[in-house]
């Protein structure tokens, strides 16, 4: 989650760029209700994950971290799009590092025991 918002911060500080905000466009999309309920959704996903993930039953939290970890991994190669290659090496890193939450997600949801001292959930 603070790896969305220092991003999307830091990024306030490439050259333009909040010129482009003031013109009404982000990246490369115009600014609307449309586009800004899409982004909270986005956003959103990690936090829910928080809570989903601490009051889910143990098969239904595995099911959906699967699910929406495998899922949020192609969301992570969409940040990059259209942005110059001077720009490569902070989106790369941004981008690498939540890849890598990602797949570190997946692996401990898929290998994640049934069942802890006899108790499941």
């Amino acid at each position: 989650m603070f790896l969305y918002i220092y991003v999307d911060y830091f990024h306030l500080y490439k050259p333009g760029a909040i010129d482009h905000i003031r013109s009404g466009v982000i990246f490369e999309f115009t600014i609307s209700p449309t586009y800004l309920t899409i982004v909270l959704a986005l956003v959103a996903i990690p936090a829910l994950m928080i809570l989903l993930s601490k009051t889910l039953p143990a098969r239904a939290n595995r099911t959906t971290n699967l699910i929406v970890a495998a899922l949020e991994i192609p969301f992570a190669a969409i940040n990059a799009a259209g942005e110059s290659w001077d720009w490569a090496s902070f989106y790369g890193l941004s981008i690498g590092i939540e890849v890598l939450i990602l797949v570190f997600i997946l692996r401990a949801a898929w290998t994640w025991p049934r069942a802890t001292d006899g108790i499941t959930r």
